[in-house]
């Protein structure tokens, strides 16, 4: 990215953090506009040059998290077999050391949370994995030297992401006490449960 691309994603970057935030104290409902531009220190009409509506500004931050975990996938050896590449890689995402890592589950959490109860929000947490499954086929068909569009390919794709976003719809809304390592058991037996018929 050049200069202005980078500075329009560290500003998108920080709404979605201030979203994100908002929304698992407050819930989606009691969460403006207004006081998203406020916690991120913008104006409101800066936030809707960026964003349609106050549920749309937390897609940067949710397709962070979903971009972070094909990176781990791309640097798995491509001698391990697939699904196993495939656990170990949301694994390693869900059990990642540091503040950083650790704040993001938490504001996942919230938002998950947040979303059950309302409808734009799932609208764009469904985008976010609708567009993180297309862009793994193309990192699945590198691994095996199949074509992106083959329908194997599409179909681990497809089961891959639906066992992220399942584990972690699960464990959102779970037992509040569960920690990050019961999320990545979550996400490692349902990527191994929905990835087993695709072992190469």
């Amino acid at each position: 990215m050049n200069l202005t691309e980078r500075r329009k994603a560290a500003t998108q970057l920080e709404i979605a953090l201030a979203a994100a935030a908002l929304f698992a104290e407050r819930g989606a409902h009691a969460t403006t506009a207004e006081a998203i531009a406020d916690r991120a220190e913008i104006s409101l009409r800066t936030f809707y040059r960026y964003f349609r509506i106050k549920q749309d500004s937390v897609a940067p931050l949710l397709a962070f998290g979903a971009q972070r975990w094909q990176n781990l996938l791309a640097a798995v050896p491509y001698e391990v077999p697939l699904p196993d590449a495939l656990a170990q890689a949301a694994e390693e995402a869900m059990t990642e050391e540091g503040e950083v890592a650790a704040e993001s589950f938490e504001w996942t959490r919230g938002l998950l949370r947040a979303a059950e109860d309302d409808p734009a929000l799932r609208t764009v947490w469904a985008s976010v994995n609708q567009e993180s499954e297309r862009q793994l086929a193309p990192l699945l068909a590198e691994r095996t030297g199949a074509h992106a569009g083959d329908l194997e390919i599409r179909l681990t794709a497809a089961a891959a992401t639906a066992a992220i976003r399942v584990a972690l719809e699960t464990w959102a809304t779970g037992d509040p006490e569960a920690d990050r390592e019961a999320a990545a058991e979550l996400a490692v037996s349902s990527m191994r449960t929905l990835t087993a018929p695709f072992r190469h």
